[in-house]
C-alpha cells in the first residue's frame, strides 16, 4: 500500500518548486543549488594535506620551455643563459605537477622529488625581479615578492617567512589549491648570509635561513595565526556556525621558491678557490681588474663560505648568474617596443593630451648617461625623469600637444623648453617631425609583431596580412599597448566575426568573410566586441534574403563576403545574386 504523503514537501521537492518559479520569472538566470553539492570545507582542506593536489582542481599547464623563452625575449634584452635556465626549470616544475596529478600512483611512489628552487645572482638593475614577474604573469600563477632584509629585522622566529605563503592565498583570492601552485620570490637574499667577519654565530641571519628551510621543501602553513585578529574572528565565527574547528593550511610542496641577490664579495671567494698560483718563474700574474665571468663558476661551497647554511644552499639546486648590462644593452632596452621606460613616459604625457616620441640618437645619449650611474636598467628611469621633468611640469599648461625628444633636447633641455613654449614655428616643427617618426615607429612595430607574434596568430588561424599588421601597430602606438595584448584583442574580434558568419550559415550554404573583409571590419572604431558583433549582424542581416535565394541553387555552397560587402552589403548581395542567376540562365 503506498505511503501516505504528509502535508510538507521534501527538501528536493521544495528546491525544485522554487527553482522552477525563479526560472520562469528571470528566464533561467537564477538557479537554486543544493547545499549537498558543496563539500565540507574543513574536511576538504584537511583530507588532502601532504598529498598531491586534488584532480578536480587540476593544474592545466602545457607551456614548453622554448615557448616561454620566446615570450621572455619580447621583453628582456640579453641575459640569454638566465632566460634559458629559468624557462626550462620553471616549465619542467609545473609540467611535472600536471603529470603527477594525472598519475597519482606514480607520484605517491616518488618520495624523493626535489623542487627546482632557483637562486639568481646579479647586481642591481640587471632584471632579476622583472624576469620572475614576467614568468609568473605568463603562466598565470599567484606570485608574491618578499624582501629578505625584512626578515632579518624580525629575528629568527620565522613568522614573516610563513606570511609569504599566506600572501599567496590572498593573491589567489582565497583559493588554497591555486595558491599551492604559486611562486614566492625573495629578493636581497644575500643580506641574510651570516657575516664572515663575526667570530660568534650570527643568530638573526642564520635563523632566517632556517625559517625558510621547511617552506622551501615541504611543510604545512596554517592560515590562522595568533597575531592576525581577522583570522581569529573568522575562526570563532566558523566554530559558532559549524560547531567544530576549521583547519585551513597551505602545503608548500609545489610552491616554487626563487631567491636573488647581488652577492657583493662572492667573486673574491670564487677567485680564491679557482686561483692556481705557482711560485718562481712559472708563476702567473693575476690582474686586479674584476672578472665579470667569475661568478658563473660559483659552487655550493662558495655560497657556504659566503655565509649560508649548507641545508639552505642544498634547497637551491638551480643557480644562474645574470650578466652586467652594457651601454648597448641599455640602448636595446629603450628601443624595444615593450620598453617599460618609454611606454611609461608616453603614458605620463598622454595623460595631459601630449604625444611624445624619441629619436634613436637621443636614446643612445640617454643610455650613455645611464651606464655611468652603475645601477643597471634602473638608471634609465632616473635619467629620463631628470631630463623630462621640466617638460612634464610646463607643457600641460600650454597648447603644445607634440614633443620630439632629439639630441638637441637632451643636451639643452631648458633651452628647447623655452623655445617650444614661445615659438609657434618650433611647435610646428615638433608636430611635423612627430608625424615622420610616427610612420617609422609603425613600421618597426609591424616588424616586431610579425617577428614575435606570428606563431601565436597562426595558432588561432589568423592570417598575418600587411593591413592587419598595420592596424595592430597603430593600436599599439595610439594606446601605448603591449603588442601581445593587442594581438589577443584582434584574435578575439576575428573569432567573433567568424562566429557571426556561422550564425547565418546552414547545411546548404556556408557564409564566410574574406581576409580583406575582416581587415575592413577591424579598421572600424570603436574596436570592441560589441561593436564588431553588431556591425557583422547588420551586414549579414542585409544579405540574409540573398543568402536564402542562393541556397536554393544546387551548385552554390559557399558565399564569401568581400570588402565591398562590408561597405555596401545590399549592393554586394544584389550583384552576386544577379550574377549567379544570369550564369545559370546562360547555360
Amino acid at each position: 500500500m503506498p505511503k501516505e504523503k504528509t502535508g510538507l514537501p521534501s527538501q528536493k521537492e521544495l528546491e525544485k518548486e522554487i527553482s522552477d518559479y525563479l526560472s520562469k520569472k528571470y528566464g533561467g538566470q537564477v538557479k537554486i543549488i543544493s547545499a549537498d553539492l558543496f563539500p565540507d570545507e574543513a574536511k576538504d582542506d584537511s583530507s588532502n594535506r601532504g598529498g598531491a593536489p586534488a584532480v578536480e582542481h587540476g593544474f592545466n599547464f602545457d607551456l614548453k620551455p622554448e615557448e616561454l623563452v620566446a615570450y621572455l625575449n619580447e621583453y628582456v634584452v640579453c641575459q640569454y643563459a638566465t632566460k634559458d635556465v629559468l624557462a626550462t626549470k620553471i616549465c619542467t616544475h609545473f609540467n611535472r605537477i600536471r603529470y603527477a596529478e594525472k598519475h597519482l600512483d606514480t607520484e605517491r611512489r616518488n618520495f624523493g622529488r626535489i623542487k627546482s628552487n632557483v637562486l639568481l645572482i646579479g647586481s642591481t638593475g640587471v632584471g632579476k625581479t622583472f624576469l620572475v614577474k614576467l614568468i609568473a604573469q605568463r603562466i598565470g600563477v599567484p606570485f608574491v615578492k618578499g624582501d629578505a632584509t625584512k626578515f632579518s629585522e624580525t629575528g629568527y622566529v620565522g613568522g614573516d617567512v610563513e606570511d609569504l605563503v599566506r600572501d599567496l592565498v590572498r593573491e589567489a583570492d582565497g583559493d588554497i589549491k591555486r595558491a599551492q601552485y604559486g611562486i614566492i620570490y625573495v629578493d636581497e637574499v644575500d643580506k641574510i648570509a651570516s657575516s664572515r667577519n663575526n667570530l660568534g654565530h650570527d643568530v638573526s641571519r642564520t635563523g632566517v635561513q632556517r625559517a625558510l628551510l621547511k617552506p622551501m621543501e615541504e611543510t604545512e602553513v596554517d592560515l590562522k595565526v595568533p597575531h592576525d585578529p581577522i583570522s581569529q574572528i573568522e575562526a570563532m565565527e566558523y566554530y559558532r556556525v559549524k560547531g567544530k574547528r576549521e583547519k585551513r593550511a597551505v602545503n608548500t610542496k609545489n610552491i616554487l621558491f626563487i631567491m636573488s641577490g647581488a652577492f657583493d664579495g662572492l667573486e673574491e671567494i670564487i677567485k680564491k678557490r679557482t686561483a692556481q698560483q705557482t711560485i718562481g718563474f712559472e708563476g702567473t700574474i693575476k690582474s686586479g681588474k674584476k672578472d665579470c665571468g667569475l661568478l658563473a663558476k660559483v659552487k655550493a661551497e662558495d655560497l657556504i663560505e659566503y655565509g649560508f647554511e649548507s641545508e639552505f644552499v642544498g634547497r637551491l639546486p638551480v643557480i644562474t648568474v645574470l650578466d652586467e648590462l652594457t651601454e648597448d644593452n641599455l640602448f636595446e632596452i629603450l628601443v624595444n617596443p615593450n620598453s617599460s621606460v618609454i611606454v611609461g613616459k608616453k603614458q605620463d604625457f598622454k595623460a595631459y593630451g601630449i604625444r611624445i616620441i624619441f629619436e634613436d640618437e637621443s636614446l643612445r645619449t640617454i643610455a650613455a648617461r645611464a651606464i655611468k650611474e652603475k645601477t643597471g636598467a634602473r638608471a634609465l628611469v632616473s635619467v629620463m625623469e631628470k631630463l623630462l621633468l621640466p617638460f612634464e611640469k610646463k607643457l600641460p599648461s600650454t597648447e603644445v600637444n607634440c614633443l620630439v625628444v632629439n639630441d638637441h633636447l637632451v643636451e639643452n633641455p631648458l633651452e628647447e623648453l623655452a623655445a617650444l613654449i614661445d615659438s609657434k614655428e618650433r611647435q610646428q616643427w615638433h608636430l611635423q617631425r612627430y608625424e615622420v617618426l610616427a610612420v617609422e615607429e609603425i613600421r618597426r612595430l609591424s616588424d616586431f609583431i610579425k617577428r614575435t607574434q606570428s606563431e601565436y596568430l597562426a595558432d588561432h588561424q589568423l592570417a598575418v596580412t600587411s593591413a592587419r599588421l598595420k592596424l595592430m601597430a597603430e593600436q599599439c602606438q595610439r594606446d601605448n599597448m603591449d603588442p601581445h595584448d593587442v594581438c589577443e584583442i584582434f584574435v578575439t574580434l576575428v573569432i567573433n566575426i567568424r562566429a557571426c558568419a556561422d550564425d547565418f550559415s546552414n547545411r546548404d550554404l556556408q557564409v564566410t568573410f574574406s581576409e580583406e573583409a575582416i581587415d575592413h571590419i577591424l579598421s572600424r572604431r570603436p574596436r570592441s566586441e560589441e561593436f564588431v558583433i553588431n556591425l557583422c549582424h547588420d551586414i549579414l542581416g542585409k544579405c540574409e534574403y540573398g543568402f536564402k535565394l542562393l541556397a536554393q541553387k544546387k551548385n552554390i555552397h559557399q558565399v564569401e563576403i568581400t570588402a565591398q560587402g562590408v561597405d555596401e552589403p545590399e549592393k554586394f548581395i544584389n550583384e552576386l545574386v544577379e550574377k549567379k542567376f544570369k550564369a545559370e540562365l546562360s547555360r
